[in-house]
Parts: C-alpha cells; structure tokens; sequence
C-alpha cells in the first residue's frame, strides 16, 4: 500500500465531502495532558462534569477507539451569508445568537460525511478499523486539528487558519493505519490580544486558558442553572452563544462564506425580536428549533436567556408585560424574570466597550457577512 498516495487521495475525498481543509496527525498528545488536569483542577470547566469524568482519556484517542495510531482531522466552513453581526449586536432589541448555530445542526452532517470518508478509504485497503467523531466524545479536537497542520490555537484557545480565520467547525476520523502525517504551522497571533480584550466578562484568562464559568457561551448553552447576577448585564442581547472574540480577530476579515446551505440561516430566525422570541409557546420552540443546535438548551433555558436581554433592553412597557406574563413557568426562570423587570427601570441601553466592539466589527466585517 502506498500510504503517501492514499493521503493525497483522501484529502481530495474529503474536499468531495464537503470538507475543505484536511491533515493527519498522530495520535501523541501527551504535552497537553498536565494543561488539562490544571484546567479541571482550577474548576474552569464549571458544571461539564462529563469533561472531568473523563479526564486525560481526551488527550489519548489510542484509548478512546482501540488500535488508532492516526487521526484525520478536517474542517468545513460555516460562516452563513449575511450573518447581521454589527445590526443584531447594535440593536438591544435583537437577540444575538452566534453564528454557528443560525443554521442546521452540524453534529450529524459533518459525522455522516466522515463516516463516508472512512467508508471510501476502506474500500482502498484491505482492513480498516475507523471512528468518526463530531464534539460526540472525549477527544482534544483543537490539539489533534492544530498538530494535523489545520491551524493555530489563538489566544481565545480556537483554531485559526490564516485564510479562514475560526469560522468553522473540527471533525474527526480515527483510524488503525500507518498514514503519513502533516506539519504543524506556525503560530501567527504574534502580540494581537483584540480577543482577550474584546470578552465582555474577561473569560480568556491567558493565551489559550478559558474560564468556563465566565464565557457567554457557556453561561447561555452549557449552564442550565441559575446565571450569576454579575454576568447578567454583561450579556447584553446574546441569547445563545457569544462570537465577540471571533468579531475582532483580524484573521476572520477574509473568512470565505460557508457552501454549505444547512448553515445558513434558518426562517425562524428571519425576526429576531426579543420578544417576538419570547413569546413563542413551548410547541412553537420545539418545531422552529427543529434540526437546530439550539433545541437541545430546551424552552425554560431558551426563556431564561432572553429574559436577561430583556432586561438588558432599553426601557419598554411591552418588555415588562411580556417577562410578567412568564412569571410562575418555572423557579428558576422566575428569577431571571424578576431580575429583568427591576432592571428594566435602570438598564443602560450600551456601554463604551459594547460600542468601541460594534465599530471594531464594522471596520472589518467578513464579505457578505
């Protein structure tokens, strides 16, 4: 067998796929085993037990699917067509909810593309024993991309492509054969800290160190308790997800438009009026979230985060009988709810590094974005 060919070869399958950056790499993450344990240690993970569960079995893919001794990790682009970044970010009254999750749901996707790829690649070989992986297992996927050449970890801890930027998703396809492996690039953040300064609740701690705790993101998607009041103002109109450190990377300028039509934007989410959103019923929540990230939060999450958007709102009567109409739905949701109608009679409907970020990202704007 000649490996090297069918490498070549599999990066033309995958570009076939869908897909448009492949490497390989081996299997070697040993250098990131002590970051791990010190980032679970420090409790930056907040309630993902499930990262914690596993432990340093993420930075070993041998044990994760026995025999593998390579790794191909590929990338496919999402960023949708006329994203509204800067107008649903400047306008209080919209809810924000990040790029990646305006469109279809990848998991499934990109882990049926994979899974052709490796259904192509065992027609080529006598035996092969493969695995794909799309964010479905305990696997450092950023590591594993970067050491495949697909990329640099920013500081924000995404992978960057200088052509891409970090628009874009990882998949993974464990494999029992001896593949040749790809070059590592080099990092080219170089002195640029606009991501660590640009988080609205100082979440990047150090080049590559998130607190979990403090990330939007998390707090929006991964939290399903009660949001820390500290927070609260901070999100501002983000309802799912936060982007603000990709917005002002400079390597995100150029990033090419998604080809994939399942990520664009889907006509749910044509109106994104707060309380257009707010109002929908649990039935409407669960057919408009349909094949979307989003439905798995569940309707109390999906009320919780734009209560507190509400209350970030600029002063609205119609605001205040909406979230009054919710109160009794939930306790938990009751307490965002209560906190959005206090703060009603005092939000202030921007700050200066809410408006220094807004310039910044219509400075530089991806195309068609």
């Amino acid at each position: 067998m000649n490996y090297q060919e069918l490498a070549n070869n599999i990066k033309l399958w995958a570009k076939e796929l869908g897909f448009q950056k492949v490497g390989i790499c081996d299997v070697d993450l040993s250098q990131h085993e002590a970051a791990l344990e010190q980032w679970l240690e420090a409790g930056y993970h907040g309630s993902m037990d499930w990262m914690a569960r596993h432990g340093v079995m993420r930075a070993r893919p041998d044990e994760l699917h026995p025999g593998t001794i390579r790794v191909i990790s590929a990338r496919m682009d999402y960023l949708p067509p006329k994203a509204g970044f800067a107008s649903n970010l400047k306008d209080p009254n919209q809810a924000y909810i990040s790029r990646y999750a305006l469109g279809r749901d990848y998991h499934k996707l990109i882990r049926n593309q994979l899974k052709k790829l490796g259904q192509k690649i065992e027609e080529e070989v006598e035996q092969l024993g493969y695995r794909p992986f799309v964010d479905s297992a305990p696997i450092l996927e950023r590591p594993l991309a970067e050491k495949a050449g697909l990329g640099w970890t920013g500081k924000h801890s995404l992978l960057l492509d200088k052509n891409a930027g970090s628009w874009f998703f990882l998949g993974e396809l464990l494999v029992d054969i001896p593949l040749p492996v790809d070059t590592p690039v080099e990092n080219q953040c170089g002195k640029c800290t606009a991501c660590v300064s640009s988080c609205p609740t100082n979440a990047i701690l150090e080049n590559g160190v998130i607190d979990a705790r403090r990330c939007i993101s998390y707090l929006t998607i991964e939290n399903s308790d009660i949001i820390p009041e500290e927070f609260r103002s901070l999100m501002g109109n983000r309802i799912y997800g936060c982007d603000d450190c990709q917005l002002v990377c400079p390597w995100n300028r150029e990033a090419e438009i998604t080809q994939q039509a399942d990520f664009h934007r889907r006509s749910s989410l044509g109106n994104s009026d707060l309380i257009s959103l707010f109002s929908w019923d649990e039935s409407t929540f669960l057919k408009n979230m349909e094949g979307s990230a989003i439905r798995r939060i569940g309707y109390i999450q999906w009320l919780r985060n734009l209560s507190i958007a509400m209350g970030n709102a600029p002063h609205s009567e119609a605001i205040i009988s909406a979230l009054q109409a919710r109160l009794g739905l939930d306790e938990n949701l009751d307490i965002h709810i209560q906190w959005a109608i206090k703060q009603q009679s005092l939000v202030i409907t921007s700050n200066r590094k809410e408006q220094r970020l807004i310039r910044i990202i219509e400075k530089g704007l991806p195309r068609d974005a």
